[in-house]
């Protein structure tokens, strides 16, 4: 199976790095290095099996086609949709945020 390019919103580009300024922050430079890691093997395995991910928010949410994948020891999440030729993240969210609201909020394509 060929593997689609995983390209992230802007949104989600600052989930990231606030995730990983929050790591920094608290002197936790391994932590930080080790969610860079498992979104990195998050970001592999959906772009290879985009399916594989949890539809568990598109009906809640209205958004056919979301889905969701784990990071491995993080308790985040990437939010995506496959498209015809790509992965679209829309966000990488903690997993305890409200994240109806938190999908809700304006992004540039």
């Amino acid at each position: 199976m060929k593997s689609k390019p995983v390209i992230p919103r802007v949104l989600a580009n600052r989930d990231v790095a606030e995730a990983i300024k929050h790591c920094l922050d608290q002197d936790a430079e391994a932590a930080a290095l080790g969610f860079i890691d498992a979104l990195e093997q998050a970001c592999a395995h959906i772009g290879r099996h985009a399916a594989t991910g949890s539809p568990r928010y598109a009906h809640e949410l209205n958004l056919p086609g979301l889905r969701f994948w784990p990071l491995t020891r993080y308790p985040h999440r990437v939010f995506y949709i496959e498209m015809d030729d790509h992965i679209d993240v829309w966000r990488v969210l903690h997993g305890e945020r409200d994240i109806p609201v938190w999908m809700h909020q304006p992004d540039e394509a």
